[in-house]
């Protein structure tokens, strides 16, 4: 394929570049620019979606959708992806200017790090070389960590930044250690070059390389192990921050992690699978566990992102093609569900306009708040996936599709495991609804936050429903383009 072509297929990716750039010129040239930059970051992610729209539409997977050599994707599987990436941080950039008013007025390096960690987690769950899924991955980290000490002023930021950034290394030293063993046993960084080398008996160095990149995957998923960074990060970031870590980032690393397994190292199921149900029951126990007692909202719901995490593999361990299709969907609502409850959290302000995350302070919130108090208890309910809502059908699928790759037992344990988890999110409600109001919680909250919570309650109403057959569609659509092979 020649160049053109190849620049054609990551025409996103090149709008992204150039518009990060453009805002970074507006923002070093013009002060209070702040809402201005955060308004043409939101366009040039807006246009981004609508550039990767017509692969996942069409399906699009073959020798047609790589670029600069087989070093790039822009199949089905990466449309579904970048779409939920780029829609998430479109409503985090939509929710920020409130939150950091307070301070004065949001700094426009905010928008700029949100477009630049957007085009790395593009270029993420498009990598196909791991020389790509490296550079990816460090522009979406560096710009993660300096989000999450944005706030200068404030030691929890800081302290949630040093932590990230050193785990972050960590992480990624692990990550190219891995890959260096399996460059070294296979002589290829290329996935389907590894993928050709794997197709017989794997040697225990090669084995050992899968373990490390695995190993250094399941960290910018926050899987167990790799899970202890979490709920200081989520805590300690501003919660604008935490929020788009919950969301984009997370899509990127599990599509990401999707690949690398089911890609590189595809013909090799059973040697990852193994990793994979242990990563996947040991999130689903230790987030339950974990949140138990939390007084803290945001830590609380990082222990939600961990126990999720734990549901979404399950689907990558059945790697089969209804096991993709259902982590897809589940990896959609858990999208929808995490905006809203962190723009919900967003939204709980005491009379001076400070930020109120603990769990006592939202006690008799439905007395004060009733519509508020009602849209949080939808997304609990819909996390601890409650029929009608939505959350249930991210469950179903998933655990359908574990059954289906006679992974009974799996599908057992995280039924069950699930009821553990349904405990701290009926405590909200329960805290909400029938506790003495606290009547802390009294302060405003703008336009922005009610619009992305009236959206996102609707998805997780029955209402969401509605979208089963389309979402569905999608999902088998980009399932397919990762699971072809040339």
């Amino acid at each position: 394929m020649d160049v053109q072509s190849s620049l054609a297929l990551i025409a996103p990716e090149i709008v992204l570049g150039l518009s990060g750039l453009a805002l970074l010129l507006i923002a070093a040239w013009s002060r209070n620019s702040g809402r201005l930059v955060s308004i043409l970051a939101a366009v040039a992610l807006g246009a981004g979606t609508f550039l990767v729209a017509p692969a996942l539409c069409s399906g699009a997977m073959g020798p047609d959708t790589l670029a600069f050599g087989g070093q790039f994707a822009a199949d089905a599987f990466a449309s579904f992806a970048k779409i939920l990436i780029f829609l998430a941080a479109i409503g985090c950039l939509m929710v920020a200017p409130t939150f950091f008013d307070r301070d004065g007025a949001i700094r426009s390096e905010y928008p700029v790090l949100i477009v630049f960690a957007a085009l790395g987690m593009a270029i993420m769950v498009s990598a196909t070389d791991f020389m790509t899924l490296y550079l990816g991955l460090e522009l979406n980290s560096l710009s993660a960590y300096v989000l999450a000490s944005f706030m200068r002023s404030d030691d929890r930021s800081a302290e949630a930044g040093l932590k990230y950034f050193v785990l972050g290394a960590l992480a990624s030293g692990i990550l190219l250690y891995g890959v260096s063993l399996v460059y070294g046993f296979t002589g290829t960084t290329a996935f389907s070059g590894v993928r050709a080398a794997l197709a017989g008996e794997m040697s225990m160095g090669l084995l050992f390389g899968l373990i490390f990149v695995l190993a250094g995957l399941a960290f910018k998923i926050a899987a167990v192990p790799f899970h202890m960074w979490t709920p200081d990060v989520y805590e300690g970031a501003p919660t604008p921050v935490t929020t788009f870590f919950a969301t984009a980032p997370k899509v990127a690393a599990i599509a990401l992690t999707a690949r690398v397994a089911l890609d590189a190292f595809g013909t090799q199921a059973d040697a990852w699978r193994q990793i994979v149900i242990f990563a996947a029951l040991g999130s689903i126990v230790v987030g339950a566990l974990g949140a138990i007692g939390q007084t803290n909202l945001k830590r609380l719901l990082a222990y939600s992102s961990i126990n999720n995490v734990g549901f979404i593999l399950i689907g990558l361990a059945a790697a089969t093609a209804a096991g993709v299709s259902a982590m897809l969907v589940y990896l959609a609502i858990y999208v929808a569900m995490s905006l809203g409850s962190f723009v919900a959290v967003l939204m709980l302000r005491n009379a001076q306009g400070e930020q109120v995350e603990g769990v006592a302070d939202i006690a008799g919130l439905s007395s004060s708040r009733p519509l508020l108090a009602l849209c949080l208890a939808m997304m609990m309910f819909s996390l601890a996936g409650i029929p009608p809502l939505f959350g249930f059908w991210g469950k179903f699928v998933v655990f359908q599709a574990a059954v289906q790759a006679d992974l009974v037992v799996l599908a057992a344990i995280g039924i069950a495991a699930s009821v553990i988890g349904a405990f701290y999110y009926i405590k909200i409600v329960k805290v909400m609804y029938f506790d003495d109001p606290a009547e802390v919680v009294t302060g405003n909250a703008g336009w922005a936050h009610w619009l992305i919570l009236a959206v996102t309650a609707v998805i997780v109403s029955p209402l969401g429903y509605l979208l089963t057959r389309v979402l569905g569609d999608f999902a088998d659509r980009a399932a397919a383009a990762l699971l072809f092979v040339a």
